[in-house]
């Protein structure tokens, strides 16, 4: 009976209110806080940010937690750390496990999530876009997913056996680009998110992971079933300039309940945000005058290929039964070409990481070839013994980087030929290149980049 009573109150204490959060419930980093705190058991109080900004002047984030004894923390990290105690994990004594969980906590934010950020925000009108950017971002979160996948590879949580505060916060992280911008049609067993075939090998291990915390009963609780994107969010000019007038208008209106510094603060910040105005009528007439530049494959037929059907369906559809019939049934010989490409330098590509940023820097500095282009290089071998090459499809029959100065930074550094359509050599040779799987004249795939 005694143990009983015992469990009993520790329970209750447990679950007595542990704080107040303020800010917003819906973002992904009060999500971070809200799970922590359902996964150590505690109950906290969820305050808005209006709230928060009515007792606060000068609020140090817009996410505050305020524990009972009247102490504040403003990093959503650390508020779940202070939930839901990762570190001590073994006795109390185990500095190694200590510094495991702060490194995890760092590369979470840092290497992963920034990049996601980058690439999700524009994406969903919340931000300016710049096509460059976004790629970059994309590349730069892919690349850093392909990292992670390695490390889970042994691994069924980030730290120890267990699941812990560092692995939610992690999955949060990560939640933006699976909910907006990584389509759910390419996540095709059952339930389960696995990547089409080109990448699902190399995010099996993240897949793995990710969908054991969503899944835990702990995480539904909280933040209840993860909505999966089913079609990939995409910039739209006018729900970015409305988001950007509500932005202004939000800052406009002070509380009138709150001291005259709240008020003054909340007018400063008001004329410091009039300022994106210009911004975004400048970007609008940089849009306006770049489209009345002339298009460099202006002078080509259009031709009968489908370039962007073709894109959709490999992007969506399965590479080998639905893809490859699709390109090969539907190119159109006299108005495209095909091309093979090798990097001349072999010799100085070092570490795999540095080539495959050559690809990745070279897709970003012809970014407005992508309309009339498509392309997979791949990187072939491994540290210090490695080498690039990919096939190339384009309209015309010349070499599309002699159209235009902003193109010919890159190409110079390779070796072209056109392929013939006809041939049986060609045909195997860009099935290959599509699948990221064959022969490859000998040479050991390691991995590939595709430019749409």
């Amino acid at each position: 009976l005694f143990s009983v009573c015992c469990s009993l109150l520790f329970r209750t204490l447990q679950m007595a209110i542990a704080g107040t959060l303020y800010g917003d419930p819906n973002g992904f980093r009060a999500k971070k806080i809200i799970t922590a705190a359902e996964f150590a058991n505690k109950k906290i109080k969820v305050e808005t940010l209006d709230k928060m900004k009515r007792n606060w002047a000068h609020p140090p984030s817009e996410l505050l937690f305020v524990t009972n004894e009247g102490n504040q923390l403003f990093d959503c990290n650390s508020i779940a750390c202070y939930l839901a105690n990762p570190f001590h994990g073994s006795g109390g004594g185990d500095h190694f496990h200590d510094s495991e969980v702060l490194q995890w906590i760092n590369i979470a934010d840092l290497k992963i999530l920034a990049p996601i950020l980058s690439w999700v925000i524009p994406c969903l009108s919340a931000g300016s876009y710049n096509s460059v950017n976004v790629t970059e971002a994309k590349a730069e979160s892919l690349d850093a997913m392909g990292w992670l996948n390695e490390q889970l590879l042994s691994k069924t949580f980030l730290v120890g056996e267990r699941i812990s505060v560092v692995d939610i916060i992690l999955a949060c992280n990560v939640l933006p680009a699976y909910q907006h911008v990584v389509s759910n049609s390419l996540f095709k067993e059952k339930h389960m998110i696995v990547f089409d075939e080109r990448v699902r090998k190399l995010y099996a291990n993240v897949t793995r992971w990710f969908m054991t915390i969503i899944n835990q009963p702990f995480f539904k609780k909280a933040i209840g079933d993860v909505p999966l994107c089913d079609k990939p969010a995409v910039f739209d000019p006018k729900e970015f300039e409305e988001f950007v007038k509500k932005s202004l208008t939000d800052e406009r209106i002070a509380p009138k309940d709150n001291k005259d510094g709240a008020k003054v603060q909340s007018k400063a910040k008001a004329k410091q945000a009039e300022a994106p105005k210009k911004e975004v009528e400048v970007d609008v007439e940089e849009k306006v005058a770049e489209s009345d530049k002339k298009d460099p494959f202006a002078a080509f037929p259009k031709g009968k290929f489908d370039m962007d059907g073709f894109k959709r369906v490999y992007s969506n559809e399965d590479t080998e039964t639905k893809a490859i019939p699709y390109f090969w049934s539907h190119f159109d010989p006299d108005n495209y070409s095909i091309w093979f490409c090798e990097y001349k330098y072999p010799k100085e590509l070092e570490k795999v990481f540095m080539s495959c940023n050559l690809i990745t820097g070279m897709f970003q500095r012809l970014d407005k070839l992508r309309k009339n282009a498509f392309a997979s290089v791949c990187l072939f071998g491994e540290d210090n013994n490695s080498t690039i090459s990919g096939i190339w499809i384009w309209r015309g029959h010349q070499l599309a980087f002699e159209l235009s100065e902003d193109w010919q930074i890159d190409y110079e550094s390779y070796s072209w030929s056109k392929l013939d359509p006809k041939d049986e050599k060609t045909k195997s040779l860009v099935n290959e290149y599509l699948k990221w799987e064959g022969k490859f004249d000998g040479k050991k795939f390691n991995q590939g980049k595709i430019f749409k």
